[in-house]
């Protein structure tokens, strides 16, 4: 990424400010000031720094001053005007002097409420709308440098979990299956290790399971979902591996999730509603008699972190467009027993879905 990138970001941000009736956008340190600016402070504390962007002025970053030299290297920094404010001054009277009085500006969902509140005390008539209400779409629409970074991301995940089949699983704790996850996703590339789900028998219907202590035993059902961030933007997977020789009815419910994870992937293409992909996986598992156990949404946006607009659910209207990449990720979860999770990361193009996961989604036989 070169200045002139981050510049044409800023730009555009500008543009969809302007386009919502918004006076301007106000980031604050998280996502959107890393792909705004590729600027991420070594600390974030309770110092203010804000990215100030609106329509017809250059760009101006806020920072304490003892940061100033850091920001001013960061990738995108050269198309901004960087200020700093001392320890001793009031941060907020600094920012609102930058702002019109009586405006709406857009704000990142990440700021803190100690900012948005002493900024609304110092400029009384001004209103704030989070990114995601104003902006929704400011990061879902990715180009092609980041979907093929995504892509890379999404190869690293796959080549880790061909050789986590490799390794054993029966007799060992969940946690030490976590471990080898967490360091393959590393060896392929990653720089950040988000999560590594192992939930093994009853604790697989647990979607969101941290790895425990529980040992592994054959006949367990075990869910993988493992991701991270690899040069900057988001892997994640699930697959449902089985210790040995499932069941017949482990594998109708596989079958079943197999089943419906291909439906919403057919049914990706422009125009279609964000939660149509959702109908589509549900109603298989509805069809089949586990719509009950179906329990979360099928999908959520990812780029620079692993969840963000747009989400696959109930609800959002908003029309899938090339470029969106997002999780399509069915799954049913029956208490006390087993879950099963299936989950690939899926990019909308011009003729429909393209898979950035590429590993097989049949259950996988581990030892």
């Amino acid at each position: 990424m070169t200045r002139e990138d981050y510049e044409r970001r800023m730009e555009r941000a500008g543009r969809a400010a302007a386009d919502a009736g918004l006076a301007g956008l106000i980031v604050t340190p998280g996502p959107d000031l890393v792909w705004l600016t590729g600027y991420r402070p070594t600390a974030v504390t309770e110092r203010l720094t804000a990215l100030l962007i609106a329509v017809g002025s250059r760009p101006r970053l806020l920072v304490p001053v003892l940061e100033r030299a850091d920001a001013r290297q960061a990738a995108g920094a050269g198309a901004t005007e960087v200020l700093g404010w001392r320890d001793g001054e009031d941060p907020y009277a600094v920012l609102a002097e930058l702002l019109e009085p009586q405006r709406r500006y857009g704000i990142s969902d990440s700021a803190w409420a100690m900012h948005l509140l002493g900024l609304q005390r110092t400029l009384p008539g001004s209103a704030y709308a989070s990114l995601t209400e104003a902006l929704p779409m400011l990061r879902a629409v990715k180009d092609a440098y980041e979907v093929e970074r995504l892509a890379a991301a999404g190869a690293a995940a796959d080549a880790t979990y061909e050789q986590i089949l490799e390794v054993p699983f029966g007799g060992r704790r969940e946690c030490d299956v976590a471990a080898d996850l967490a360091r393959l996703l590393v060896e392929h590339g990653h720089s950040q290790v988000d999560f590594t789900v192992v939930g093994s028998g009853p604790n697989g219907a647990d979607p969101h399971h941290e790895a425990g202590d529980r040992v592994i035993e054959n006949g367990d059902m075990v869910v993988l979902d493992f991701g991270g961030l690899l040069d900057g933007y988001g892997s994640d997977t699930t697959r449902t591996v089985h210790v040995g020789e499932p069941s017949s009815e482990e594998r109708k419910v596989h079958d079943i999730v197999r089943e419906a994870q291909q439906a919403a992937f057919e049914a990706v293409r422009p125009g279609a509603a964000c939660q149509d992909i959702d109908r589509v996986a549900r109603k298989v598992i509805k069809a089949a008699g586990y719509g009950e156990y179906f329990i979360h949404r099928v999908g959520h946006g990812i780029g620079v972190t692993t969840h963000e607009p747009p989400y696959m659910v109930e609800g959002e209207h908003l029309p899938l467009v090339p470029g969106m990449c997002f999780s399509i990720e069915p799954g049913i979860y029956l208490p006390g027993r087993f879950g099963v999770r299936i989950e690939d990361i899926v990019t909308c193009t011009e003729t429909g879905g393209r898979r950035l996961n590429n590993t097989a989604r049949e259950m996988g036989i581990v030892s």
